[in-house]
């Protein structure tokens, strides 16, 4: 009998702090976007990827160009493997 008039209360201060926590977490946005949170790592590294790759191009066309022909050292093979690699994502 002792030990119902530990546990009730007991039982009800854990309660009140569960429902605490879930409280928070909702408050908090901690469940506001569930189906795109392990999408979106790959999505951010993506995107930064093709900033670096612009910003690549850009400076490479800012570049005055040279009135050669183009030889095999002149050809740009990061472009080639860009294509590549943006050929085969499948996402």
């Amino acid at each position: 009998m002792l030990s119902i008039f530990l546990l009730i209360p007991l039982s009800l201060m854990l309660f009140v702090v569960a429902i605490w926590a879930v409280r928070y977490a909702v408050k908090s946005n901690q469940f506001e976007d569930l189906d795109n949170a392990s999408q979106r790592i790959i999505l951010d590294d993506r995107q930064e990827r093709r900033q670096t790759m612009q910003a690549h191009e850009r400076a490479v066309q800012s570049q005055p160009s040279a009135d050669t022909e183009p030889s095999d050292d002149n050809v740009d093979k990061d472009a080639l493997v860009r294509t590549d690699v943006e050929k085969n994502t499948k996402i």
